[in-house]
């Protein structure tokens, strides 16, 4: 009997098709992409609060950052780099662990490149420059070591051993008077807002 037909699409919250194999830029739409990143955990989903950080919040997370550690300001396109900069989580809903990572294989790299590549064309992201991406990975840290203490319970001392991150991390959440992670709607909601503004026509 010959082998049945791998299926290698999920269905989205709107009914549209994602192909993990071969994605387009017309698979999902702004609204699946809000509601997965708001669905989809950092840190594996641990957290020392009710509820977990979600990778929607994350992601507004390093876009204040990097607004802030920027002297010239951004770009729309510039920000919305930022906001995006781990949309393929989104669609996947699968944020792996820094320690799992290395486990997955060429496989799952070639598949989020392939998702990365249909997430830029869709939402017209520029390529990312030598120094662009250093800044990127400064906000990017300075996000993770803050999120690492003030939501998953890390020591500083932690941090800077274990997860060898030398950068300082924030006291004062940027993005609310307390580091407590949003319910998934609230996420969703504000991450889509942010996502509007920052698109000059829209893209769903």
């Amino acid at each position: 009997m010959p082998s049945p037909p791998t299926r290698a699409w999920v269905r989205l919250p709107s009914g549209r098709r994602l192909d993990l194999l071969d994605p387009t830029p017309f698979d999902w739409t702004d609204e699946d992409l809000a509601l997965g990143l708001a669905r989809t955990y950092r840190w594996g989903g641990h957290s020392a609060w009710p509820l977990p950080l979600s990778v929607a919040q994350h992601s507004l997370l390093v876009l204040e950052l990097r607004r802030r550690l920027s002297p010239t300001g951004l770009s729309d396109a510039t920000a919305r780099r930022e906001l995006l900069h781990d949309a393929d989580e989104g669609l996947l809903g699968f944020d792996p662990i820094s320690p799992l990572k290395p486990f997955l294989g060429p496989g799952y790299a070639a598949l989020a490149a392939r998702l990365q590549a249909a997430i830029a064309a869709r939402y017209a992201l520029p390529p990312w420059t030598q120094e662009d991406k250093k800044s990127h990975k400064r906000a990017d840290r300075i996000a993770a070591a803050s999120e690492a203490i003030h939501v998953v319970g890390w020591t500083r001392d932690e941090v800077r051993k274990t997860l060898r991150i030398v950068d300082r991390p924030v006291d004062a959440d940027p993005l609310n008077s307390a580091w407590e992670p949003w319910p998934a709607a609230q996420a969703a909601e504000t991450f889509l807002r942010m996502l509007r503004r920052l698109t000059p026509t829209t893209s769903s």
